[in-house]
């Protein structure tokens, strides 16, 4: 597959991408390589390889879902430049 000139200025409309017209042949060239890796990756074997969704395979730990407040108000609030009640204050914003 190759890509032309005219394709990759349609693509790029598509994008809303502004591409100055001196600037599409070099980019179809970019494009026409990366399609030239992915068909390399045609010729790969894969026979009776299982598809993976990670290249580690791990089992992630569970924790127990409860809500809680965290507890740790005090460290939330310390940077904060001005609280009230154990609530951040900001100035109105609409009036």
């Amino acid at each position: 597959m190759s890509v032309t000139r005219d394709e990759v200025k349609k693509v790029a409309s598509l994008a809303r991408i502004a591409v100055a017209e001196d600037h599409l042949d070099e980019l179809a060239g970019e494009l026409n390589g990366i399609l030239g890796w992915i068909d390399q990756l045609n010729e790969v074997d894969v026979e009776g390889i299982e598809p993976m969704t990670s290249v580690v395979a791990a089992k992630l730990t569970m924790r127990d879902d409860a809500v809680t407040d965290g507890n740790i108000q005090d460290q939330v609030l310390a940077n904060a430049p001005k609280t009230e009640d154990g609530f951040f204050v900001v100035p109105k914003a609409v009036e």
